[in-house]
């Protein structure tokens, strides 16, 4: 079986790390494995995990990106990290705001706000 690599690109920022989803859609089981199999190693990795995550690019997500968006963010604040999100789209913005994780997560408009919110 193929291994599927995802379509992320992680850039270092003086605060932390941003990670950018390239995808248009992150709807696949297989794909979202992938994705924690990129992400949850960076997080561990990090002496203190502040993490960016750019939706810009991402147009379609599925129900189960946003639990691995929990479960991210329970490893990233117990390491005392911070997660960020930006560049979320209005209509997936709107699932956020119906499972009300838009109080769970900080949202910004974008990649610069994202950084510079963290302490």
């Amino acid at each position: 079986m193929a291994q599927i690599r995802p379509r992320i690109s992680i850039g270092n920022v003086e605060k932390g790390i941003v990670i950018t989803f390239v995808s248009e859609k992150i709807l696949e089981e297989t794909e979202i494995v992938a994705l924690e199999h990129s992400i949850v190693p960076i997080i561990e990795q990090a002496e203190i995990p502040n993490i960016v995550l750019n939706f810009e690019n991402v147009k379609f997500l599925s129900s189960a990106m946003l639990g691995l968006l929990i479960r991210m963010s329970k490893k990233i604040y117990q390491r005392n990290g911070q997660l960020k999100l930006c560049g979320i789209n209005s209509k997936i913005f709107e699932i956020f705001k119906i499972t009300r994780l838009d109080r769970v997560f900080d949202v910004y408009d974008d990649t610069d706000a994202a950084v510079q919110s963290i302490a």
